[in-house]
């Protein structure tokens, strides 16, 4: 089946590029509760896609080793598609589709090896692949196979490895997608979701100075107008459809406007992740360590400056261009040692996932052992300390012990910082006040 084939795209064309789609599209991007600005610019995201893409090849390593086993509970697979799915509101649920559903015994890739090891051939083509060709073809492979329960939701692995190749999938997605086009794209097909994948490419390519390369925005266009937030536009001839149309937007626009406070308050949850993160700023130079502010938070205003005031400007030519790189210049913050070396690491997860904060760490850890060795630390509210606990519990983390990762409260370094800075010297002051895990 040729890709764009029953993609309905062709015949809906014009409407596609016409003046109402880009008014919707205007007005979604300017919507605070849509995916735009509250999934696609949301900071954390893009410190999700290493610690994903380190969780599919550690699939790949234990189905190719005969170590994944045959459950999907406690598996890597599990720990991966679990930080997927908490990628706010347009991946939740993305781990239904690999739960096992004993009375149909799907998905097949637990009980059968065979289609378990084409699974893992699968992710290890598109990890290694970098050209649509080579995505399409592994694709198709899988296909082929006819794995029960084993269908486009796999895409959600994609994304995070070819971002600019395979949008997303989900059931609204779908719907937001049919609604804009006219297409009759059914669920659970690969022919169906590659064809969809043909006429999301063309829509993005003809709307790309309001979308982006990262098919992650459209595919967040799509699922707002398939989950109902925002109706698709009518035919254009329609003078009455387009007066409605115009004032469900509104409608919009108003529940966007009526939900100020609670911008408000995602607003303060942000200053409160930068608050420590100035605290641990200003400790680690009281200390005498050089310090690094993420890459993605350096110039976020705090004070009357800016949270990298203070720090280095880039990290050593070592660091910078060694293993695990792209991890390491989004950590939250970092104590380096004159040398360059690193004397601590920490990830402050203030509401975000303790989750993904352990697997970002694991993934640290695990990219470039030499350089995290000592030193880590998970900065969280003191009434996060059950939930890490519980998390590290799950067998996927296992290889945490090694990492002697340590908590460290926030009541903890709010009440001992000042003196610290004053009295300590090098880590051992954090260490004094910080909790042991495993």
């Amino acid at each position: 089946m040729d890709d764009a084939q029953g993609s309905g795209l062709d015949a809906t064309m014009p409407s596609m590029t016409s003046a109402t789609l880009v008014t919707l599209i205007e007005r979604w991007r300017s919507d605070a509760l849509g995916t735009y600005r509250s999934w696609f610019l949301w900071d954390q995201r893009l410190k999700n896609f290493r610690s994903i893409r380190a969780g599919i090849a550690e699939v790949v390593r234990e189905i190719d080793a005969g170590s994944f086993g045959n459950a999907y509970k406690g598996s890597s697979l599990e720990t991966v598609v679990h930080s997927i799915a908490e990628q706010r509101q347009i991946f939740k649920g993305a781990d239904h589709a690999f739960l096992w559903k004993p009375k149909l015994r799907i998905p097949d890739i637990y009980e059968d090896v065979e289609n378990q090891r084409a699974f893992g051939r699968f992710l290890d083509a598109c990890s290694c692949c970098d050209t649509e060709v080579g995505v399409v073809r592994a694709i198709r492979e899988l296909a082929e196979r006819g794995i029960k329960g084993l269908g486009p939701a796999s895409a959600n692995l994609l994304y995070f490895l070819h971002p600019v190749l395979v949008p997303p999938f989900n059931t609204s997605i779908v719907k937001g997608y049919n609604a804009l086009t006219g297409s009759k794209v059914k669920l659970g097909s690969w022919d169906e979701y590659l064809a969809m994948r043909a006429g999301v490419l063309r829509i993005n390519e003809q709307c790309r100075s309001l979308l982006s390369n990262d098919l992650g925005a459209v595919a967040g266009l799509l699922f707002d107008v398939g989950s109902g937030r925002y109706p698709a536009p009518p035919c254009e001839h329609d003078s009455a459809a387009l007066d409605a149309w115009r004032a469900d937007l509104e409608r919009v626009r108003e529940e966007s406007a009526a939900h100020t406070k609670a911008r408000a308050v995602a607003e303060q949850e942000d200053r409160s992740h930068a608050q420590v993160q100035s605290w641990l700023r200003d400790l680690g130079r009281a200390l005498g360590f050089r310090v690094w502010v993420a890459a993605n938070d350096r110039n976020r205003p705090w004070a009357e400056g800016r949270l990298c005031d203070g720090c280095i400007d880039a990290l050593p030519a070592e660091l910078d261009s060694g293993p695990g790189a792209e991890a390491v210049r989004l950590i939250d913050v970092l104590w380096l040692e004159p040398s360059g070396a690193v004397a601590a690491a920490f990830e402050v997860e203030h509401t975000t996932s303790i989750y993904s904060g352990i697997v970002r760490m694991l993934d640290l850890a695990l990219g470039a052992p030499d350089r995290f060795a000592v030193g880590l630390y998970l900065v969280a509210p003191d009434a996060r300390e059950k939930d890490v606990r519980a998390q590290l519990r799950r067998p996927a983390f296992g290889r945490v012990v090694d990492m002697k990762l340590r908590f460290l409260p926030y009541g903890e370094l709010e009440r001992n910082r000042e003196s610290m800075a004053r009295f300590g010297s090098g880590i051992k002051a954090v260490e004094a006040v910080a909790r042991t895990l495993v």
